[in-house]
């Protein structure tokens, strides 16, 4: 019986994602054809009236669009299980030669960002936790509240404006660098947007982490080694945060998820060349096939984020199955 267990819970697993994915693909489907217009008024815009009806069907024709909704929703499907994700048309090449450029961009941009909300949401929450209802506390707190409160764009149009208009100093208004290109460049460039976005993942990160080991902290093993004479550095570190790790990697690793496909704002302000603008652009000028494939490839990678956070939760407690 136990020796079924694994391959029961792994074909389970298989079987959500699987589910899960086909209902993201059905949803973003619908939506966008929800939404007013197709792609032949969101290339042409105010001259489709110009056109004739001949004109319309062929560009029906050639966008795709004079299929019924299941021929469309069938025939992208079946392309994007080959590896064809389509064509963008207004940049004249395919949705995978663009998606090879700007993952890279979010990937990076959301990697620098969870480091910093990480490292940030740990210390701050460390910090909270280590004198509860102290004024120490207190200030962690209003941090992450207001970490909480304050929007993404506010922030980032509030950094862009201070840094420009008073310091002078913007390297975002400079073409994109890639790492490979110039490592000084791309690192100022990726500078400002993952702060913004490390700010809004360390709210969350500190607030797990201040409940995490406030619980810990009161387990008969901490107490022990207090009695013991260990260092209370060496307690806070080796036994409480360790023994505390579970609930922030799980936030860690929901956040990240949320940076990759939730960086459309930030990208847009600070003119970064990633999926989220890459999406947006896509969603204005109702190019279905660009906004289709990229949702699910974030779809795909918040499914391997999550295996990821599973396979760490092993590393980090093997008591865990």
């Amino acid at each position: 019986m136990n020796k079924r267990l694994p391959s029961t819970v792994f074909f389970t697993r298989l079987a959500s994602v699987i589910t899960t994915l086909f209902g993201i693909s059905i949803f973003v489907f619908i939506v966008l054809r929800v939404i007013p217009g197709d792609s032949i008024t969101g290339s042409l815009g105010i001259e489709t009236g110009a056109l004739t009806p001949e004109q319309i069907e062929s560009l029906r024709a050639y966008y795709g669009i004079d299929k019924s909704l299941f021929g469309q929703y069938f025939s992208w499907m079946g392309s994007f299980l080959t590896g064809d994700f389509g064509f963008a048309y207004s940049n004249g090449v395919s949705v995978l030669e663009l998606t090879k450029s700007a993952l890279p961009v979010t990937i990076q941009l959301a990697l620098f960002g969870t480091i910093f909300g990480v490292i940030l949401g740990i210390s701050v929450g460390m910090f909270s936790a280590s004198k509860p209802g102290s004024v120490r506390d207190f200030a962690g707190q209003f941090f992450g509240l207001l970490a909480l409160a304050v929007p993404g764009f506010v922030l980032a149009t509030t950094l862009v404006t201070v840094m420009a208009n008073v310091f002078g100093y913007f390297p975002n208004g400079f073409e994109y660098m890639s790492p490979w290109e110039d490592p000084w460049m791309n690192f100022q460039q990726m500078m400002f947007p993952s702060l913004v976005l490390g700010i809004a993942v360390a709210a969350p990160v500190m607030r797990t982490t201040r409940s995490a080991l406030l619980e810990t902290v009161d387990k008969d093993f901490i107490r022990t080694a207090h009695g013991k004479g260990v260092k209370h550095r060496v307690v806070q570190f080796k036994h409480v945060l360790r023994n505390s790790l579970i609930p922030i990697v799980t936030m860690t690793g929901i956040q990240f998820g949320y940076l990759l496909g939730g960086a459309v704002i930030t990208e847009k302000i600070f003119a970064m060349p990633g999926m989220g603008r890459q999406i947006l652009d896509a969603i204005n000028k109702r190019e279905y096939a660009t906004v289709q494939s990229s949702v699910m490839i974030f779809a795909i990678m918040f499914v391997l984020i999550n295996l990821i956070t599973d396979i760490i939760y092993r590393r980090i407690d093997p008591r865990i199955k």
